[in-house]
């Protein structure tokens, strides 16, 4: 992507060099690092199967509940480093500042035509671990959105995962990686995510599974919103990246890669086909987020 000299996000922070380790969150206990799992995410690896275990505490908003809105920060008595500098740290951190910024431009645009504000995430890096209003960050869960304090998280060593691990380099694998992450963001603001989340605590694992399917689908969907308004920064080749991108993070070539068998009841975030379809819808939309509405429209 050609951003050049394109202005940086203010709405970044950095947790890198706090000494933050895996494993405790601002919820604390189980229930925070379940939620630190379960909260929406790019989806990598075997993480995506814990999805599952929510039942065992009854639903998701058993997990959410008494957590509101409210950010769960670190207090280290150290003074916050500015978003300039943040976004200055390296090429990588630069490009994600960059695209962030985008994405207020391209949302808040979008909110404007429909005669309102937009409210854009803050989105945070971190090396290794972290801290976030739904509980432990971890470098081994992949970038996650967290409702409760509406925040991107993003340990930047994600992106050369994804190119050596999952065969998906470039500059637009990894913009479309922080779009998607931003698509939850429009998810929490417009009252989707808690549409669906009471949705799912009355069904069986099953069929939450299948409703959260479709949430990431949209969310996929909404990145590609907003890559079809940023068609003037796009290069040849760009959308292949974004492409195999999808390919490699989907449920079925993630189960048959880890396990052998693939398990449809268990998906939480679609097959490679479907990722592939749905970031296709939304960029071949015209920039309309209208075309993504179906995907969570029946629950």
């Amino acid at each position: 992507m050609r951003f050049g000299g394109r202005r940086t996000s203010d709405n970044v922070e950095s947790q890198r060099g706090m000494g933050f380790g895996g494993g405790r969150g601002g919820l604390g206990g189980g229930a925070g690092l379940l939620f630190g799992l379960v909260a929406s995410r790019f989806g990598i690896g075997g993480i995506v199967v814990l999805f599952l275990v929510f039942a065992l505490f009854g639903g998701l908003g058993d997990i959410v509940g008494g957590c509101g809105q409210q950010s769960v920060g670190p207090q280290t008595g150290r003074p916050a480093e500015s978003a300039a500098n943040v976004c200055q740290s390296d090429e990588v951190t630069r490009f994600s500042c960059q695209v962030l910024a985008s994405t207020e431009e391209q949302w808040g645009a979008i909110y404007q035509a429909a005669g309102e504000r937009y409210a854009p995430p803050r989105l945070v890096f971190y090396a290794g671990g972290g801290r976030s209003g739904c509980g432990a960050a971890d470098a081994q869960m992949g970038p996650f959105y967290c409702p409760a304090d509406q925040r991107i998280y993003l340990d930047t060593s994600f992106f050369s995962e994804l190119a050596r691990r999952f065969g998906a380099p470039g500059d637009f694998a990894q913009a479309y990686v922080i779009a998607h992450e931003v698509g939850h963001h429009i998810q929490t603001i417009d009252g989707t995510s808690d549409r669906i989340r009471r949705a799912q605590s009355a069904v069986r694992e099953g069929d939450a599974n299948a409703m959260q399917v479709q949430m990431e689908l949209q969310a996929d969907c909404l990145a590609g919103v907003w890559a079809s308004r940023e068609r003037g920064a796009m290069e040849a080749g760009d959308l292949g990246e974004g492409m195999r991108a999808a390919a490699a993070i989907g449920d079925d070539t993630l189960q048959r890669a880890e396990r052998g068998t693939v398990v449809p009841e268990s998906f939480t975030h679609g097959t490679s086909a479907q990722r592939q379809e749905a970031l296709m819808r939304g960029y071949n939309s015209g920039g309309n987020p209208a075309a993504c509405q179906g995907y969570t429209q029946r629950f």
